[in-house]
Formats: structure tokens, sequence, C-alpha cells
């Protein structure tokens, strides 16, 4: 018997450690099981070798007894800006032998990560941001927004930069718009979208590229960077929207350094006023609208516009001056998150063509990216079109979701045939896309594909199970979540919207934690939620962030929207253990109980005067009234205000801050005496008995501790889903919650009976319907096929596949013991419904868990995996007691009857 394998480690929740903006990064690593793992293993103690790669100082080796392998401090001098190390752990353990004998082993060194550090500090950027000398170029419209415009240096690597062995090479690079950076005609990086959106009032981002290799020494070499507008200077927002929210200048900021050796001073070129600017052949580039490209502008001097240019052409004519711009208000980061890459590609299915004779292209799956035009030949001056839409309707393209965007990409042809053609500046929500312009050849399939872009996350769960339309449905939710994580979580990826709304976010948090490590992105994204709460004396957090205007919406509190401040981050907590994140937000989550929640003086709940969202998106409410649904808007507010008080005071516990923790367990506590005093009679009956009301008083605990109120309560919800013959009526407040509750009175047989109808509203019903992505509407789509009629409306929406949640819990099985951060792995799967057999995977910080059951008549049976380091506590189907297992592989068995299937409606007599 021996050791895991250790894996690489990894540096704070940086996504690779390149470019980190750290000094001391804490450190992290997995345990790799094998047949040769000793069962019950555990961590006793680690050693940490750090080689420092820029200087001739030998490795210096660290040794720590601890068990602890998740986000250990940094163990040598913090790192200075541009310092490299490699780093590589072995621990020692103590596993159980054969004969239950404690054995002590200690495991390989793991694989040497490499972390270098970005520029940490302002002094050691001496590069300027550039524009053009005059004011950026605009087309003859503002409606059509700012001309891209493309930046180039010439320079020459002389002996002294000469690039041997020992040296390296960096682009340090960031952006006002958003960018492409080359050397030599090579892209320095697969980034899309750089630098990602950010408030550029607190915090823009940059990146480290590594461009060792695209350098030419003793040559000229070129860099060259094009810019369009991006969400810095382009149209945001729904009804026309809002430009220039942060500038009006394309800009850039590009630091080229060359390191040889153990010289101190690296050989350098930076943006200044010596760099020239032209046009870009991409006269609009927008998000919403999408990109046109004029091939007859590729002049000479712009066909090698990234290259040195070939001899004759003269830079000057097409080429002008820049000037430097003021240095940003907000800070220049460096991001946890991976860049926005085009993570696959999707081949056509079929192009058909539309009851009006218009060719439309169908990629078979609803996505987020970018067509590529793989070869067609175009006539010269024609104009070709790309017209994109998720879903098709009466026949044509279904462009109304779109509002007001164009969600269209144009190229006018020079004469010469169009080879790989992509937008470089735009993303589209679609599955079809209607080809306008083209007459002779009628294109095929083959000449086009799709671009799949978003956030780079790494993948961690996944599930499975013997339903295929629940397995659609589980795909549908990681296509959306897919689609709306690029740079933030938005909402939508097709219309004239694409906003970071909070209380998407918010529901979604656990979900999205679960299929991907999110923590990067999401600490990412909520600094500027954070920074653009506390610019406020309310602390009223923005409905979007980064936060924009928004006509109509006024800056005013709104209950499980701005609750995100406090549950997102917990909820990172929960699926990462770092107390870190609950210090760095603490502030913003009291400031928003203290100042911003709008409360009633009498009892502390929320004004009953004050409008909220509520269960938006509630079936029942009406197309154009989202808010207008079946449940009380201020109970729904006030489910989550106790809800939200009784997780800050944990949140306090963890933090240690005791006199915070008893006053606001305290307060938690007379909310929910009022809750009660308000809202449910004696006999625990709830005021607004909807689905939503019900499920979310008993998922956060606000009954009475009286059985006869729980007992009311399960016939209570028994009742409304029967008598909604198991349709869903529940929008984004309720809809997290109401499975998990139905198993929480012990009816997991309805829960089932609920994710299994197919039907409208419902889960499945959209997956009858052919959707590949979740829908914001329960019936975005009418069973006759047309359109919701609401002005609001899209085909991909993550939040109402917040179920997923439950499927990885309860019908997959695992969850993580609240606080352990997967160091305790809670096992408690339920079987129900026609489900014979699902599987679970999640790969956490510990390593990878797996749980995989199978129910044969009235037999149950499961196979755990359960990592070094880690332990689970498990509950079988028809047990209530606990079983502690420590890692290795371990089987269960038990009899199990599920009960009453199918559970029957209440139906109206006739």
């Amino acid at each position: 018997m021996s050791s895991p394998l250790v894996s690489k480690v990894t540096f704070e929740h940086h996504h690779d450690g390149f470019g980190l903006g750290y000094s001391s990064p804490r450190l992290s690593w997995q345990f790799i099981a094998s047949e040769q793992t000793a069962p019950s293993w555990t961590q006793t103690a680690y050693e940490i070798e750090v080689e420092w790669l820029s200087s001739t100082s030998k490795a210096e080796t660290f040794s720590v007894e601890s068990n602890e392998s998740v986000l250990v401090p940094w163990p040598a001098k913090p790192l200075s800006s541009r310092a490299r190390a490699a780093v590589r752990v072995r621990v020692q353990g103590r596993g159980s032998g054969k004969d239950a004998t404690s054995l002590e082993t200690t495991s390989d060194w793991s694989e040497a990560a490499i972390v270098e550090a970005g520029l940490l500090k302002r002094e050691d950027w001496v590069a300027s941001f550039i524009a053009a000398d005059t004011k950026a170029i605009a087309l003859d419209s503002d409606e059509d927004g700012l001309h891209p415009l493309r930046f180039r240096k010439e320079f020459t690597l002389d002996a002294a930069a000469s690039l041997d062995s020992g040296s390296r090479a960096r682009l340090y690079i960031s952006g006002l718009g958003v960018y492409k950076a080359y050397i030599n005609g090579k892209r320095t990086s697969d980034e899309e979208m750089a630098p990602g959106w950010t408030d550029y009032n607190y915090r823009l981002n940059y990146r480290v590229h590594d461009v060792t290799g695209l350098l030419k020494p003793g040559e000229t070499n070129v860099l060259a960077v094009e810019v369009a507008e991006g969400w810095y200077a382009g149209r945001l927002g729904w009804g026309g929207g809002t430009r220039f929210i942060y500038g009006k200048d394309l800009g850039i900021l590009a630091q080229l350094e060359i390191h040889s050796g153990e010289k101190v001073e690296p050989w350098r070129t930076t943006t200044d006023t010596t760099w020239k600017v032209a046009s870009s052949p991409i006269r609009t580039s927008s998000i919403y609208d999408g990109e046109g490209f004029d091939a007859r502008e590729n002049t000479d001097a712009k066909v090698g516009w990234n290259r040195v240019l070939q001899q004759g052409v003269d830079v000057q004519t097409d080429w002008g001056a820049t000037r430097e711009l003021p240095w940003p208000a907000g800070e220049l980061v460096a991001p946890n998150a991976a860049p926005v890459r085009v993570v696959k590609t999707v081949d056509a299915v079929s192009v058909f063509q539309s009851d009006s004779g218009k060719t439309i292209i169908d990629f078979g799956q609803n996505l987020v990216g970018k067509v590529q035009v793989q070869e067609i030949d175009i006539p010269k001056d024609s104009e070709v079109t790309l017209k994109h839409a998720e879903v098709m309707e009466n026949g044509e393209l279904g462009t109304r979701p779109l509002r007001l965007a164009k969600a269209t990409d144009t190229i006018i042809s020079a004469g010469q045939p169009l080879r790989q053609w992509t937008p470089q500046f735009t993303f589209h929500g679609f599955r079809y896309v209607q080809v306008d312009g083209l007459t002779q050849p009628t294109p095929t399939k083959e000449n086009f594909k799709a671009l799949v872009m978003h956030t780079d996350l790494k993948r961690r769960g996944e599930f499975t199970c013997s339903n295929a339309k629940v397995n659609q449905l589980h795909s549908n939710i990681r296509w959306s979540m897919d689609g709306n994580f690029l740079s933030i979580p938005t909402d939508c990826p097709q219309r004239d919207e694409r906003l970071g709304w909070t209380g998407d976010i918010q529901v979604f948090s656990p979900t999205a934690n679960f299929l991907y490590n999110t923590t990067g992105m999401l600490g990412d994204w909520m600094l500027d939620l954070q920074s653009e709460q506390m610019a406020f004396d309310d602390c009223i957090p923005p409905l979007v962030s980064p936060s924009i205007p928004i006509p109509g919406w006024p800056h005013s509190p709104a209950a499980i929207w701005d609750d995100v401040v406090v549950l997102t981050p917990y909820a990172l907590y929960q699926s990462s253990g770092d107390r870190t994140i609950l210090e760095r937000h603490f502030e913003s989550m009291q400031g928003w109980l203290e100042k911003g929640v709008l409360r009633d003086p009498a009892d502390g709940l929320w004004d009953q005067g004050h409008w909220q969202l509520g269960d938006w998106l509630d079936p029942k409410a009406p197309a154009d009234d989202a808010a207008g649904g079946a449940t009380d808007d201020v109970l729904v507010a006030d489910t989550y205000l106790c809800h939200v008080t009784d997780v800050f005071a944990d949140v306090c516990r963890i933090l240690g801050k005791a006199e915070a923790h008893a006053a606001y367990a305290g307060q938690a506590a007379r909310l929910k005496q009022s809750f009660q005093h308000k809202y449910i009679s004696p006999a625990g009956n709830l005021m607004s008995s909807t689905q939503t009301g019900v499920a979310l008083a008993v998922r956060f605990g606000l009954y009475r501790d009286d059985p006869r109120e729980l007992e009311t309560a399960r016939f209570r919800l028994d009742k409304l889903v029967r008598r909604e013959q198991f349709h869903i009526a529940t929008g984004f407040a309720g809809t997290p919650a109401i499975l998990g509750a139905l198993t929480a009175v012990g009816k997991p047989q309805l829960a089932y009976r609920m994710l299994l109808e197919e039907t409208c509203p419902s889960w499945l019903y959209p997956v009858t319907m052919g959707a590949t992505t979740v829908w914001e509407r329960w019936d975005s789509m009418l069973p006759d096929g047309r359109i919701n009629p609401g002005s609001m409306t899209s085909f991909n929406h993550y939040a109402l596949g917040a179920v997923a949640e439950w499927l990885h819990a309860t019908v997959g099985g695992i969850t993580t013991k609240p606080g352990s951060g997967w160091r305790t792995v809670l096992v408690q799967p339920v079987p129900g419904g026609d489900l014979t057999s699902a599987a679970v995977s999640f790969d956490g910080p510990y390593g990878m868990v797996s749980c995989e059951w199978r129910l044969e008549g009235k037999k149950f049976t499961m196979k755990l995996d359960v990592p070094p380091n880690a332990d689970a506590e498990v509950t079988l189907p028809s047990e209530t007691s606990v079983q502690k297992v420590e890692s290795g592989t371990h089987n269960f068995s038990c009899d199990f009857d599920p009960g009453e299937w199918p559970p029957q409606p209440i139906l109206q007599p006739h």
C-alpha cells in the first residue's frame, strides 16, 4: 500500500499561476488515488519545495506538520514583480493496511508548477495609455458606434536584448475597449474579448503573455494591437441603451519586456506617442449589433498591418499619430479568472430554406460565440450578412426576442475568396444563422462552423441518470451556464442586455460552483459589485454589475437580487472553504443589512409598501408583468431577509466575531418570530400559501418548532403540487427551493413527479420542444411553436436551471458538509420517480468524489469513492442513521421502497 499521487499545486484561486497578482499566494493540491493507495489515508505533514527560476539560488524546502492541503500559507519570501518559481509538494500520511494496521507513507514529489508574478506595483508600469491623436474615429452615424483602430510599433532587437536560452519575453497589456495583440503577425494570446468587462471606474484587468517565441533577435519586429469599443464605449442596456459609459477614446497599454539571465533591468518597448494608429477594415464592431468588415479597405499597408511591411509600402500614408491618455481612475489588476476563449467548435447540422426562401444554417445547439466562414467565393462589392437567432418561429428566423440588438455580421467583398473569416470583437447567442447576399453556389453546411466562447473555467461536476430527458435537462443547464459565463455572469447572451443581473447568479451560485470552479471568476466579479455598492452611503448594491444606467429602475433596495452580497460569497465559501472570501466581503454584507434594507420600524422586516421583484417570472405572472406572480412580493422578500440575516450570523461565527454573531443570531430569531406573527396562523397556515411561499418557509426554517405546523406545511405542499397536476408554479425565488422543500417534508416522490412532468410549465417541457439550453420563461416558446408574446424572453437563461443543485445533492446524492469545503462529503441519495440509476462526481479541492447508485426492484446498491485526506457522512435512503467513512472505495446496499409512483393529481370533477 502506498500514498496517493499528488497533483500540481495551484496558487490562490488563480486559473494557472501565470501573471499572478499576489506576492504570497496560498497553495493547494489534490490527491489522486490508485488501487495501491492505502484506504482511510490522511495527510499528516507536507514538504514544499520552492526553486527560484530567475536566480542561481538553491531550491528551498519547507516542512510542515499539518493535515491541511487546501490554501496553505506561502512558505517562502514574498514574490516580487515578475518573480518566477517552480513549486512542488510531497506529503506524508497515514492509512490502513490489509490487517487494519496503521501505515505511514510518503508520496513522490508532485510535478512542478510554475508561478510567475505580474506587475504588482503601479511604479512597475513604464508604459502610457495611448489613443488616436484626435477623437476616436467615428462613422457617419453615432448609432453605428466607434470605428475600430489599429496601433503598431516597429522596433529592433539589438544584441543587448538577444533571446538566449535563459531569456524570456513578456507582454503586459490592457486596453480601453476590447483588443487583440500581435507580434510579427502572430497572436500573442488566444484570449477573446480581452481584457474582459469590469467596472472601469474601479478595476481594469491586464494580462501577461509569454511572447518569447514570437520575437526575432537582431531584426525589425512589430508589436500591433487592434481595439474595438466592446463594453468600454459601446451601447449597453435595452431601449436604445447608453453609450460611452466609461469613455469615448479607444486606447491601449502595452509593455514588452525582455529579461536576459541575471540582468536586473529588462529591455523594454512600451506604448507612447511614437506608436502609429490607423482605422481598421472592420468598420463597426458592437456587442449587441455585430461586426461589419469591408475587405475592400484592406490596402497593402492594412493587409500587413501587424507585421513588418513589405518594401515599397509607405506606412506614413496610412498611419497617423497617437497621444497619451490620463491613467484611469480604476486600479489595474491581474484577474484570477481564466480568459474568455474559443473552447470548442460546433459543425453545422443542416442548411435549409425558410418559408420565405431565406438560407438558414442550423448548428443543432443553442450556443454563444460566433460563426466562422470556412471558404466562400463572393463577387466584388457584394455584401453578405449573417443574422443570428436562437429559434425559428413561423418558418422564419425568430428575431423578436433580440429587441433592438441587430446581432448581424456583415462582410463586403473585395472579390477574393473568404477563408476562415470570423468576427473579432463581438459574440452572439444563437442556434440559427440566416445568410443573405450569397447567390451561387448555394452554401452548404461545410461552409460554416460555430466557435463556442466562454470564460475557460475548469469543469468540476458531472451528473447522469437513467432518464434521458433529465440528462438533456442537465446538459441544457450546463450549456446555459457556459454561454452566460462570458467574462461576467450574465442573464442572457443574445439580446440588448447581457448584463450581470445579481438575482440570477444569487439563485444559481450553488449549481454554478458544482459544475465549474467559479471561485476565481465570481470572486473577481464580486469585487466590482462590492465597490459599486460601497460607493453609496446607503450600501444598496446595483441590480446589475458592472453597473450601468437602467432607465426606469431607480437606485432602490431589492430583496433576493441585492441579497447576492451575502449569499454568493457564502456559497463560494461553502464550495471552497476559503474564509478570506467572507472576510473580504464582511463590510459589504453588514452594510446591506444595516443600511440598505428598507425596514418596517415596527418589526424589522421589509417595509410593506416597498415594491419588490418578488417571485420573478412565476408562470402565472402576465407576459408583460414578470413581478406579478401569485406569491405576495413582500412575503417573498421577508423570507429572504430572515434567511440572509441567519446566514450573516453564521458568517460572524465563522470569522470568530463572537459579539456580532450573538447580535445577528438574536436578530435572526426576532425576525423569524415577526415573520411567524405576520404570516403564519396558529394552525400553521401560511398567508400567500403558494408553492413558492411554503417552499421558502420550509427551506429557510421559518415555521414554529411545532410538529402540527410542519404537518400543515407538508399537507399544503402536497395539495398545491397535486392541484397543479405537478406543474411548476414558481419563479426565480421559489424554483431553487421547491423540490428540496418537498424532499424535506417527506414527499420526494412528489418532487420527482414535478421534475418529470413534460407539459408546460415544467422543467422537461422545453426538452420536449427541442431546447438545448434553459429558457428564461417556463413558456418562452408556446406549444404551437410561437414565441412568448412578452417583450422580454430568452432561450438561454440559467436561473431556472438552479434545479440542478437538487439533482446533484438529492438525486446524485452528494454535497459538501457546511463549512468543510468538501473535506467532509454528505452522501444522502434519495431515489425516486422512474429513475433506476444515477451517477454524480465532483472534482473538488481534495480530489475526485464520485457516487453511483442503482435500484433494482427494491434493492438499492451504491458505490462511493472518497478522495484521500477527506471523509464522508453517509445516510442510506432507507435509514436515518449516519455512517462515517474515510477515504477509499465503499460499497453500500439496503432495501428501499420509494413509495407511490406515479402520484396522482387532484382533479376538478367533471
